[in-house]
């Protein structure tokens, strides 16, 4: 169905070693070898580094093996797809996309009611690699591989995605601290605190609720940096840094070394269900019961 040169590369990155991949993949060493090779010809990168130690992957590597994983989950889900239309099937799981910065417990609060009016559902968790491209790309294509995905948005980030959501409740928008920055012993925060001190935020135009917030600790005397988006590295820059950055509550566990703290501000963000504009009518259900159930 693909070329399987993928395939046999995220084996041998899994294995480090063409023996013992061609061992996984039933084929001879020399095939490994053979694929791998042609690989690299065809990208012109380098992909693994040869020592007579073993197999070291390189930089590009690991960022080809991010995205080969990725690739070959959605052909396995295509192909999955293709079977239930072709078998006649009707689907009855919810596949919800899940990511570091996106988890799935937002299914927790609602279980037991969804259960009740829905007891044959079936969840099933889909992971992704929460990068620029990722987050935008599965928004813009829900329903194709995975038919909904929880998190933070405003208008202009529904329009620019080109989906809905069902809107579940408000998020405070708060800060994470470092462990050992001196405001982490601080039992909450206020813009007092902050003045004089620099906090890292998303990005202006990323999210209107947050920027009224930036707005207002700009003015008083507060130093702001931009980051790119709600992920891991960001995270990891602030520990780095031992600089605050905007979070919002719930995302207790993203870092270990990070500590949220609780604002005197009122702001609030959006959290809700991202769905496509033409959902099944299983996930219109979904939907549909989710939004009856926040609304009480």
């Amino acid at each position: 169905m693909f070329d399987g040169r993928l395939e046999t590369f995220v084996k041998v990155a899994e294995c480090g070693s063409f023996t013992k991949a061609a061992d996984a993949l039933f084929v001879t060493p020399t095939a490994v070898m053979k694929q791998i090779n042609a690989l690299e010809k065809e990208l012109s990168v380098t992909l693994f580094t040869r020592t007579n130690h073993g197999l070291r992957i390189t930089k590009a590597g690991e960022s080809f093996l991010q995205d080969a994983r990725y690739i070959l989950e959605y052909l396995s889900r295509a192909a999955e797809k293709a079977r239930e239309i072709e078998g006649g099937e009707n689907r009855n799981s919810i596949r919800i996309g899940t990511s570091v910065m996106t988890p799935a417990k937002f299914i927790l609060d609602v279980w037991s009611e969804v259960q009740s009016r829905m007891p044959t559902l079936k969840i099933e968790l889909i992971p992704f690699e929460n990068n620029p491209v990722n987050s935008v790309e599965i928004l813009r294509n829900l329903g194709q591989h995975i038919d909904v995905v929880a998190g933070l948005y405003d208008d202009e980030f529904l329009k620019d995605r080109r989906c809905l959501a069902a809107h579940m409740y408000d998020k405070k928008i708060i800060l994470a601290v470092p462990v050992t920055h001196a405001l982490s012993a601080e039992r909450l925060i206020t813009p007092q605190k902050l003045v004089g001190r620099k906090v890292l935020f998303i990005r202006r135009g990323w999210n209107r609720y947050i920027d009224e917030l930036r707005d207002d600790l700009e003015a008083a005397g507060v130093q702001t940096e931009d980051f790119a988006m709600f992920n891991i590295t960001a995270y990891n820059r602030a520990v780095a840094e031992n600089t605050p950055i905007i979070t919002v509550e719930g995302w207790e566990d993203v870092h270990p070394l990070l500590k949220l703290i609780p604002a005197s501000w009122e702001n609030s963000i959006p959290f809700g269900v991202f769905y496509s504009p033409k959902p099944t009518r299983l996930v219109k259900k979904f939907i549909d019961l989710l939004s009856s159930v926040a609304a009480k």
